[in-house]
């Protein structure tokens, strides 16, 4: 009777510690299965933690692209620096270290703070550059529209000189050429011609400039050189020196100014078409073609 007892208490003792062996395996099981759960959150939790500050790098990068600010550029730099400083040391962090990740994560606040006070500066200066370059477009058109305008004046200032200078100018008409000889009479023949005569009247012209001018001819052979008694007799036209033939100075005073000048033959002359052409004030202000015969 007494053994059977004994048994019995062993039975129920082998009983309960199975049980309590069971009920411990499970607790164990159960918060292995939670610690392995934990970790994979944290495991999650850190990498989306260093997506963020991956994303918040590349938006400081984006910015400092977006400005040309060097002040503020340097101070994205900095800051970028700092991000790119936590998010190195938080891929060496375990996902276990539940406190400096909180750290980190605060960290990241206030950088995304710090962030969004330099978005707002380069917002304003954006906009401000945005004003600028309104109203440089504003000051460009304004200039374009006066140089325009200034161009325009200075075209008719241009005209309205040139057309005075054209008024101004001195004007020969009623021009005579006759072959002469040595008793002063008219002849057309070469072989008997001591003289040209060249005639001709400087017309009235009171927007003249008045006072004393020098009068040059050219005459110019059929060959159409220049009929010269020296190579050194030369004037200034078009800013270019060129021969004469015959000069007069005269007293000009706005008044119709008849002139008369004459060319003395002492070369071979062949006959033909001759032309002269009268220059005064570096105008050429008369010219006129003649034949000569045999």
């Amino acid at each position: 009777m007494k053994s059977k007892q004994t048994l019995w208490i062993v039975v129920v003792v082998i009983a309960v510690l199975v049980l309590i062996i069971g009920v411990g395996a499970y607790f164990i099981w159960q918060q292995k299965q939670q610690m392995n759960l934990f970790v994979e959150q944290s495991e999650l939790d850190k990498q989306e933690l260093e997506d963020e500050y991956n994303q918040l790098s590349l938006d400081y990068e984006g910015y400092k692209i977006s400005i040309n600010n060097d002040s503020l550029l340097a101070k994205l730099e900095t800051e970028q620096v700092k991000v790119q400083r936590l998010q190195e040391e938080l891929r060496t962090v375990k996902s276990t270290n539940i406190t400096r990740i909180n750290e980190l994560k605060k960290e990241l606040e206030t950088l995304r703070k710090i962030m969004r006070g330099y978005v707002q500066q380069i917002d304003s200066l954006n906009r401000l550059n945005q004003q600028l370059t309104n109203e440089n477009r504003e000051v460009t058109a304004k200039y374009k529209e006066v140089t325009q305008t200034a161009t325009q004046l200075s075209r008719k200032n241009e005209q309205l000189t040139e057309t005075v200078n054209l008024a101004s100018r001195l004007d020969a008409g009623n021009i005579v050429i006759t072959g002469i000889n040595n008793k002063n009479k008219p002849t057309n023949k070469i072989s008997k011609m001591d003289q040209i005569a060249i005639s001709f009247t400087i017309n009235k012209n009171i927007t003249a400039p008045t006072g004393e001018k020098t009068v040059y001819i050219r005459i110019q052979k059929p060959d159409d050189d220049i009929l010269v008694k020296n190579r050194r007799d030369v004037f200034l036209y078009e800013s270019k020196e060129i021969n004469y033939s015959i000069k007069k100075m005269i007293e000009y005073g706005g008044e119709e100014f008849p002139l008369s000048m004459y060319w003395k033959i002492e070369e071979f002359l062949s006959p033909g078409a001759y032309r002269i052409d009268i220059f005064a004030d570096g105008n050429r202000i008369g010219s006129q073609s003649f034949r000569l015969e045999k």
